[in-house]
């Protein structure tokens, strides 16, 4: 791994000024959080990678595939000049990113632009 990050990592934050990523991240217990947090780390020195461990969901939007113990989780980012935006994290319940999920992140990727 590089020894000099690629991208910066950004919680998105919300106009109240929240930060969801980083709040549904310090939900979780702390070995599922290291697991993440290590993945994002690989994702921010090594950008760009693909599969297994990032996927192009659509134009703007990719994400971090987390294996955890006993579930999957999933980071949601975009990419803006040099850094890397968390907009979204779940746990991963079906084969397919569920579609609200999606749709999450494309209004907070939306909420950027705007701007």
């Amino acid at each position: 791994m590089n020894d000099e990050a690629r991208l910066q990592v950004i919680f998105y934050r919300t106009t109240a000024g929240n930060e969801p990523v980083r709040e549904w991240l310090k939900a979780l217990p702390p070995e599922d959080r290291k697991i993440i947090g290590d993945d994002l780390k690989i994702a921010q020195y090594g950008w760009p990678l693909g599969m297994p461990l990032i996927r192009k969901l659509e134009a703007g939007l990719w994400e971090v595939r987390c294996r955890l113990q006993d579930r999957i989780a999933r980071v949601i980012f975009t990419v803006e000049s040099d850094a890397m935006v968390l907009l979204h994290g779940f746990i991963k319940k079906s084969q397919k990113t569920p579609l609200q999920d999606l749709q999450l992140a494309r209004q907070r990727l939306q909420s950027l632009t705007e701007e």
